[in-house]
């Protein structure tokens, strides 16, 4: 029985892995230097930062490099290898005793679908990890104006909140307006309004969630829309249950980008917004979920992109090999906002906006496939 890795493999393996591991080094590197790098040092030496704190925040700071840095490493790392197996004649020999391209590409497959995974881990589990740890470091930064509106079967609102400032489950400043049950033209009158000074996100000890107001004024509004009734109250609770629950989990997540929520709770916060009707955020974050699966898979493709382009003739450019390979890069996150827009506006659907770049690699893999003639 033949053995799955042979010599060629451990040697192609070793050469890929070393090259891609130098390519990820510098791309690092090259983004953690000129601005990341200098305003870290420059908060150091302002006192803002220990030396301590300030090399904790540029090592929380690389899992967010290492998402891009794993594809571009891995294209150029398998370019330059079967470029230069390619100029010293090698893949000449290795083509003469009767290896296929897939056999070829068998070692690099094998250390791109690792790289699929370490990538995957990243967006996964370690970018949320460290984006939580930054906000700690930096400690945090209180958000304003969230307004929560819930509605009723008929699509009528019933309550509307409106956070002016909030950090962690604290909250400053809030106006709740209760809705009456008619409805003129296009309005909806409001019978109440309460406005709090504070107000906080608590689960009391019998488990039950709720959103509590303190230092309250209470508006009592009549029909023709004439304050007819003013009340000072110490608290007052606003939200409870599964809608406090909801209302808290979309306040805190809005102000968040997707890179820092895992895919469990990602997945649990698309449902969420669904369940809310709030359409645009749902594909948007519908989208970027799909990314989370699709796009270390790029990862494999671009693997394939680079060997491809690697082969070329003994005297042939090498220039124009990587010239490609960086404009795929650049093509490829230059455009990852138009589609995240198209997905969010309704244009297209976000499986379909997030599956085009991988779909349009594999598109230009078949092409230079078809034009090497391998």
């Amino acid at each position: 029985m033949k053995k799955f890795f042979t010599v060629y493999d451990k040697y192609i393996f070793t050469q890929v892995l070393t090259t891609t591991f130098v390519a990820i080094l510098l791309f690092t590197i090259v983004w953690i230097a000129p601005e990341m790098l200098l305003n870290t040092i420059q908060k150091v030496l302002e006192g803002v930062f220990t030396v301590k704190t300030g090399i904790m925040v540029l090592i929380y700071e690389l899992p967010k490099i290492l998402g891009k840095a794993f594809p571009v490493g891995l294209l150029l790392g398998s370019l330059f290898t079967f470029d230069k197996l390619s100029k010293d004649s090698e893949l000449t020999i290795f083509r003469a005793v009767g290896m296929s391209f897939s056999r070829i590409l068998r070692p690099l497959l094998v250390l791109s679908l690792i790289v699929t995974y370490l990538c995957f881990l990243t967006y996964d589990k370690w970018i949320p990890y460290s984006c939580k740890k930054l906000t700690e470091i930096k400690g945090g930064q209180p958000i304003t104006q969230y307004i929560y509106t819930q509605k009723d079967v008929n699509n009528h609102p019933n309550i509307a909140v409106i956070v002016s400032l909030f950090d962690s489950n604290k909250m400053s400043d809030v106006i709740v307006m209760n809705f009456s049950k008619e409805v003129f033209t296009d309005l909806h009158a409001v019978s109440n309004i309460l406005v709090g000074q504070t107000g906080k996100y608590v689960i009391d000890k019998n488990g039950e969630k709720k959103w509590v107001l303190y230092n309250v004024i209470s508006y009592d509004i009549d029909s023709d829309g004439i304050f007819h009734r003013v009340d000072k109250k110490d608290t007052e609770t606003i939200l409870k249950g599964n809608d406090a629950e909801d209302a808290y989990t979309i306040m805190v997540n809005s102000t968040k980008r997707d890179r820092d929520i895992n895919n469990k709770d990602l997945k649990k916060y698309i449902t969420l917004l669904k369940r809310e009707n709030l359409d645009e955020e749902y594909r948007l974050m519908l989208n970027k979920y799909f990314q989370r699966f699709l796009h270390p898979f790029v990862c494999v493709l671009l693997a394939i992109l680079g060997c491809l382009l690697g082969f070329s003739k003994p005297r042939e450019q090498r220039l124009i090999g990587f010239t490609i390979a960086i404009g795929c890069i650049f093509l490829y996150y230059i455009t990852l906002p138009f589609f995240d827009l198209l997905a969010e506006k309704g244009v297209l659907h976000p499986f379909i906006t997030a599956s085009f770049p991988p779909f349009a690699f594999l598109c230009a893999i078949i092409m230079f496939y078809k034009s090497k003639d391998l």
